[in-house]
This record gives C-alpha cells, sequence and structure tokens, in this order.
C-alpha cells in the first residue's frame, strides 16, 4: 500500500468518526509545512490548542485560525523564569544558549546561531492549562526545550496517546538533551519510538556539496519523531483510545498498519467488523493503484 495523498480518511474507509484533540507547542514553527493534523483540521474533526509566546507570530495564527483552533501566549516549560536567548536566525532563538562547538562544524550555523539579545521569559508547565485536558496528540517543537516541558506534562502524558516532537542527534545547544535522552523519558511513560518523520542531514564542513550549504551528506543533525502509546500492551488503552489513536496513525502518519491493529484490537473488544472494512477498502484502493 502506498503513500498517496489520495488515500480516504479514516472516517470514509470506516465509517467513523472520531475527533481528535490535539496540542501544538511552538505553534508556528511548521517551516511553511502544515502540521500533521490539518486534515482532521480541515475536515471539522479536531480541535487544536497552540501556544506561541512571539506576539507577532501568535497574531498571525490567530489572523488564520478556523473555528475549532485556539492559540495562547504562553512559553511551555517548567513554570520558572528562563533567559530567552534570541538568535539571529529566528529559528535558533532558544532557552538554550546555542553551542559554538558543533555548530561551527556545519556551514552557516555559527551565523545563524549567534546571540543577538536576551530577555527574560516566564514559562507554563502544561499540566498547569485547563484547555490541554484530554489532548490526544502532542506536537512539540521548541529548540531544545522539548524535555524540560514534557517533564512538566506528567498528567497530561497519560492521556497522549501520539507525540511528534522534534529530536536532535548533537548539542547543538549547550546542554542539550538529545533524542536518547527524550527516548527514554518516553518509554518510562508508556510511549514507544514509532519512526522518524523526516529527517535532517547537512555536510560536515569543510566539505561542501554542489556549492550548497542546505545539502545534506552523512550526518544526521535533527529529524521529527513519532512516539506512540505502546502498542504491545494495548490492553492499557480503552476502546476510544484504540479508535482515536488508529484516527491518528491513518490520517496524520498514513502508519496504516499500527491502524489496522489498533482496530483489530478494538473489534475483539465490542464485536465490531472495523479492522476488516478498514482493510478491504484499503486493499480496493491498492488494486486500483496497481491496475
Amino acid at each position: 500500500m502506498t503513500d498517496s495523498p489520495a488515500i480516504p480518511s479514516f472516517k470514509a474507509l470506516t465509517d467513523t468518526r472520531v475527533r481528535i484533540k490535539a496540542v501544538n507547542i511552538g505553534a508556528n514553527a511548521n517551516d511553511g509545512h502544515a502540521p500533521p493534523y490539518a486534515q482532521l483540521l480541515a475536515a471539522g474533526d479536531a480541535d487544536v490548542v497552540g501556544f506561541e509566546p512571539n506576539r507577532a507570530a501568535l497574531a498571525e495564527l490567530d489572523a488564520q485560525k478556523g473555528p475549532c483552533e485556539t492559540y495562547l501566549p504562553y512559553a511551555i516549560g517548567d513554570g520558572g523564569r528562563h533567559t530567552l536567548n534570541i538568535c539571529f536566525a529566528p529559528g535558533m532563538t532558544s532557552l538554550l544558549k546555542p553551542n559554538p562547538a558543533v555548530l561551527k562544524l556545519f556551514h552557516a550555523f555559527s551565523g545563524w546561531g549567534e546571540v543577538l539579545s536576551t530577555e527574560t521569559l516566564d514559562t507554563v508547565r502544561l499540566d498547569d492549562i485547563a484547555e490541554t485536558a484530554g489532548a490526544e496528540l502532542l506536537k512539540i517543537d521548541i529548540q531544545g526545550g522539548e524535555l524540560m516541558a514534557m517533564r512538566h506534562a506528567e498528567a497530561r502524558l497519560r492521556d497522549m496517546l501520539v507525540i511528534h516532537t522534534e529530536v536532535e542527534f548533537l548539542p547543538m545547544y549547550i546542554d542539550q538533551p538529545l533524542f536518547s535522552d527524550i527516548d527514554l523519558f518516553l518509554r518510562q511513560h508508556g510511549f514507544v519510538f514509532h519512526k522518524f518523520e523526516p529527517t535532517v542531514s547537512r555536510t560536515i564542513a569543510p566539505m561542501l556539496v554542489n556549492n550548497d550549504i542546505y545539502a545534506g551528506m552523512s550526518q544526521l543533525l535533527w529529524a521529527d519523531a513519532i512516539f506512540v502509546k505502546d502498542f504491545t500492551r494495548l490492553d492499557r488503552l480503552t476502546e476510544r483510545q484504540l479508535l482515536s489513536m488508529a484516527t491518528i496513525m491513518h490520517d496524520c502518519y498514513r502508519s496504516f498498519d499500527l491502524a489496522l491493529r489498533l482496530l483489530t484490537e478494538h473489534d475483539a473488544r465490542a464485536g465490531t467488523r472495523l479492522g476488516a472494512t478498514y482493510l478491504s477498502r484499503l486493499q480496493t484502493l491498492s488494486a486500483a493503484k496497481a491496475a
């Protein structure tokens, strides 16, 4: 079965509508790409609570939002006061200090990571924000602050089914938690790593490929990592959670195999045949494309 934008929605394939609640921390940090829940949101099947402390970015989000979106001006963290390092490249602005020893190894990053100014910033714990209660999908991209935010969201993590987080493989910032740290933390809280979507590499200086500073070669620098509730222990999920997670995996990530596994578990409990319907319709689509 191929990954294709022509694949119908989970709702269309199963005749089952499930409304998803998503939280987006760093809501403006989508790099021009639609958030993973965009299809659900467009269909009116998702409610989104986003956070963006940058006033200009927040105003833009508010101007473009639909009726199912709420954006709040909080910086999510541990509830304490921190120093925000404002960098030459806005996408590198962080509560952590850029790491010159690593940045100099890759073209242009030293300039992008130059700290132009600092300001004091109060953070808010995700667990303390009532609007986020019951969220099932977490999208987070806050330049090295992801693990701190998740450590102070343990109550919310109990309800979360899928976490979509930026991770780094080298410390672009001083004392930055890396993929392995986030992986260990989330495994301790009932999640397993599912896949990267996508990965980003850069060429190590002084080599330059096709005179392009953005060209990658062998070194992965960062990725979006998808974690899911441990599907080897589906007994821990309710029937509603099984359907919600299947919806997210199909519509957001095209993880058809995991969606089917979740539906199979749901059918065994509820006496339904959603899994058989889902698989049959996917196979019909695949056969039509191959014809």
